[in-house]
């Protein structure tokens, strides 16, 4: 066996299972749970209509480059979402169909990281979404954690990293909008992180599945090849994007994203997936094109989530610190007692599931920064949500 299977964390849903084993929930309270980013929303009609147009597809085998249709529907919503030039993205080279971006990040971290080098370091956010440690970990490299607390704006301080780390950085994860924050990373610091990769020749991998759930309409989240290219980065050296349906068009059941960005971490990418095996069946690739080549749906779907963030909000804003992110589906509060208690007597109080905070991150620079929050994540519809609010403010009202 892969030694460094070893060396994996437990999953912090198996935490969380563990945390409520042997509590009996109040069974006069349906349950809400609140813990996994999973959309509650319905899938819109027009990926069902092509998954059954399309059914005959099964009986052919794919390939893992995608069809042309696919390639091409990704391409121009990268164009026109991030303003880049259409003739600057090549469906051919800089874009690649991939099984969702749990399986994309994973396995794009076995493709790049040189495990002949031993000091092999992956820089990644903390709290973090453990797919990242888990690729580094077996990839063969060493995780190396950026605190994102309070104080830095829970967003990653590029500055706070030494030169003999970036030295050994062959490839940081950043996620923007952030899980489990909201927060999202601005120009200015992408252009500061695209400046530290050319110097120290390391991949960045932006995991920006979060991009179209925002508040303000007029103000979408900046994606790293977006800053590339305004930066004249127009091969987006060293940046790659992913990007998925499954909360922007309510379909995490498909498992359908994608990878783009730089030609040539892409081509070898490529090599790899083919010996993987994991092209994307043909219905989904023609589903897939379908929900990227409409955006209606997805315009709705932000209108559900600012009616849910407003209401949750104004429920809860007058018992404790809370804020709505500019991105995202969840809120990191802030607990005012151990996240893991917070957790635990919520459920056997109130029926209610959240995630710790400390299930998120690991232990860096002398502290947790997952610690004393939970991640709630806004999924299920808007009257659950605030019934969800309300039996969370009556709880904590009994901590006083």
């Amino acid at each position: 066996m892969n030694p460094n299977l070893d060396h994996l964390h437990p999953y912090p849903f198996a935490k969380l299972n563990a945390l409520k084993q042997g509590i009996t929930a109040p069974k006069d309270k349906d349950h809400i749970a609140l813990s996994i980013g999973e959309p509650k929303h319905q899938t819109p009609s027009l990926i069902h209509e092509a998954l059954s147009k399309h059914a005959d597809g099964i009986a052919k085998y794919p390939t893992t480059k995608g069809i042309p249709e696919l390639r091409q529907a990704i391409a121009d919503w990268v164009s026109q979402r991030f303003n880049i030039a259409s003739t600057d993205i090549s469906i051919d080279k800089q874009v690649l169909p991939v099984s969702g971006t749990r399986e994309a990040l994973f396995s794009f971290a076995q493709a790049v990281i040189d495990s002949s080098k031993p000091d092999a370091i992956v820089i990644m956010p903390n709290p973090f979404y453990q797919i990242y440690e888990g690729a580094a970990i077996l990839a063969g490299a060493e995780p190396y954690f950026i605190n994102t607390t309070e104080e830095s704006g829970y967003l990653p301080n590029f500055d706070s990293v030494a030169d003999e780390i970036w030295q050994r950085c062959q490839l940081i994860f950043i996620c923007s909008p952030g899980n489990p924050t909201g927060t999202v990373i601005s120009e200015q610091d992408h252009i500061k992180l695209i400046k530290l990769a050319n110097k120290f020749d390391f991949i960045i991998a932006s995991d920006e599945c979060y991009t179209e759930i925002y508040d303000d309409e007029n103000n979408p989240p900046q994606g790293l090849l977006e800053t590339a290219y305004n930066m004249g980065n127009t091969t987006f050296d060293r940046c790659v994007i992913f990007q998925s349906l499954s909360k922007r068009s309510n379909a995490p059941g498909l498992r359908s994203g994608f990878v783009a960005g730089d030609a040539e971490i892409l081509k070898k990418y490529f090599e790899y997936r083919t010996y993987q095996g994991c092209a994307l069946p043909l219905p989904t690739q023609y589903a897939s094109a379908a929900a990227w080549k409409d955006e209606e749906h997805v315009k709705q779907n932000r209108v559900l989530y600012r009616q849910k963030f407003s209401a949750f909000i104004d429920i809860l804003g007058d018992v404790c610190d809370i804020s709505k992110p500019p991105a995202s589906f969840y809120i990191w509060l802030k607990t005012s007692i151990a996240d893991t208690d917070f957790a635990q007597q919520l459920f056997a109080q109130q029926n209610i599931t959240v995630l710790p905070g400390s299930f998120l991150s690991r232990d860096a620079d002398g502290i947790n920064p997952g610690e004393n929050h939970v991640r709630i994540a806004l999924v299920a519809p808007v009257e659950e949500c605030i019934e969800a609010a309300n039996r969370i403010k009556h709880f904590i009202n009994t901590l006083d």
